[in-house]
Formats: structure tokens, sequence, C-alpha cells
């Protein structure tokens, strides 16, 4: 592949890109599956038995919601046990000593901020906020997660595998008979501060991360396939403009081709060992 690194080759060539500072991170998935969330794409990946919720199914009436609610209910407790792990301590370490200058996530765990990186822009939102589509109250997750607990008393989780966005697959029965929480405010209708499929990226939070980049002396992809246009379209607008583009995750990806150096390594062993190395000044050419 044309521009392609080898791994031996792809590491120093990060190493160097993370020296001179001005790096902007996107992550993705692949990021998190060491910590127990899985990856829809990676070679690790799970593949569901229904497509995720769209947004239209969604806002479309009271079943599909109830469906929603009541899977990311039973799957609630893996993602808010989840921790931040060696990849994401590693990026805060290297957002802090000025070599990564902005992280942008595609992930909507929260694990960037758990790990100190709290400016890290949240392409998609986060799992531990709700938002009332008529009144615009944006609210925790934790108090929803009581409000729902104290109206099914009787619920159990009978889920089988956790999804990448934190639900589970349910029962048909389990489902019908769950009790959905409306907007403790207006009365309205909630859904997580996420972007569902077939919704939007808000044009403002898309213009942030544009500047971004634009300010950025290279970008560096960790953990993404890069399979949605919402990740791929920075990959595409930093190599547009001449920007180095760095990709660390394991598995082939749609940007390969517009990487000037790819790596396909675990994340948190390598993250690591390039954050060390970088700290003790000894990531030259044989990182």
């Amino acid at each position: 592949m044309d521009g392609m690194s080898a791994h031996e080759d792809g590491l120093p060539e990060v190493a160097r890109l993370l020296d001179g500072g001005g790096v902007v991170v996107l992550s993705g998935a692949g990021l998190s599956t060491e910590s127990g969330i899985p990856d829809y794409r990676g070679p690790d990946g799970v593949r569901r038995n229904r497509a995720p919720m769209t947004y239209q199914e969604f806002v479309a009436g009271e079943p599909a919601r109830r469906r929603y609610w009541a899977r990311s209910h039973a799957g609630r407790a893996v993602i808010a046990r989840a921790r931040p792990n060696a990849g994401h301590l590693a990026v805060a370490r290297l957002r802090a000593a000025g070599r990564v200058s902005a992280v942008i996530t595609q992930n909507v765990d929260g694990l960037h901020r758990a790990a100190g990186t709290p400016d890290a822009v949240e392409l998609h939102g986060g799992l531990d906020r709700v938002v009332c589509l008529d009144c615009g109250a944006v609210t925790a997750r934790t108090v929803l997660d009581e409000r729902l607990a104290a109206l099914n008393p009787a619920f159990r989780d009978a889920g089988s595998r956790i999804n990448p966005d934190g639900d589970v697959e349910l029962p048909d029965d389990l489902v019908a008979s769950f009790a959905v929480a409306p907007c403790a405010a207006c009365g309205g209708v909630l859904k997580p501060d996420v972007v569902f499929f077939g919704e939007s990226v808000p044009k403002a939070r898309v213009e942030h991360c544009y500047r971004l980049v634009d300010e950025g002396r290279a970008l560096l992809v960790l953990g993404s396939s890069l399979a949605v246009m919402s990740g791929l379209r920075f990959v595409r607008h930093a190599a547009k403009a001449g920007k180095p583009v760095a990709i660390v995750t394991r598995g082939t990806t749609r940007g390969d081709d517009l990487a000037t150096t790819r790596i396909d390594a675990p994340l948190g062993e390598t993250l690591t060992a390039l954050a060390a190395d970088l700290a003790r000044g000894t990531a030259g050419p044989c990182c």
C-alpha cells in the first residue's frame, strides 16, 4: 500500500510525530475494548442480532423507546463499571505533556474524561447524560437510572451480551413490561445525549473539530475502523491539507490509503510504550 509503513517502521514514525507536538487524536471504539466495551468492527467485534436503534425509529413511537430504554437499563451496569485502560491513560499523559494538542473521540463511554482528558471532544455525545427532546433539559444518567429502577422494581437483567453502545439483547416479554420514565421537568420524551444512527452530529461540534484538525500539525487515529463518514471526514480533511496521518488500530480501515503511517497493534501496550519513551526522551529511530 503506497505510503504505508510496516509495524516495525511505524512505531518510530508515530513517536517522531508526537515528539514534535501539535498532534490531534481521533479515537474510536477499538480504544475502549480493553476496558470491556466491545467494538462493532474490530477483529474481536460483536455482531448484534438486531440493527442499532436509529433516531427515526426512536422518535416514531413508544414501543421503540421502551425497547431502547429496557435494553439500555439492562446494560447500564457494564458501562458504569468500565474504567479507563492503559490506552486512555497514555493519551491523557501525552495531552498533559503537550504532545497531543486535542482529542476528538467517536466513543460515548466517557473514558477519555475519566482518564484525565476533560477537554476531549465527544463527537457523538455521552451515555452519562440524558436530554429531553421537548424542553431540552439535560440531566445526569445516574438520576434516570434511579427513576427507572423505582418504576421497574421487578426488572431483572436477562440479557445475553453487551453491545458497543451499552445495551443488551432482551426477550420481548421483558421489554413489553418495562416502564419508561418521562422528563421530570415537562413530561416529555427522554433520549440519551448521544448521536443515534440516522441523526446528524451538531454542526457547531463538527466545525469545532475541523478547526482543531486545522490547528494541529498531524492527525493520529486510535482504534477506529473509520467505517462511517463521521470520523473519516477528518482524516480526509487532514490528508487534503497535506498533514501526516498515522493510524494505530487492529485490522484495516477506510482511511488506510490516506495514512502516512499504519500500525496494526494492541492500543494499550503500544500507546503506553510510546508515552513512556517520549517521557524519557528515548523515542528516537528505534523507539
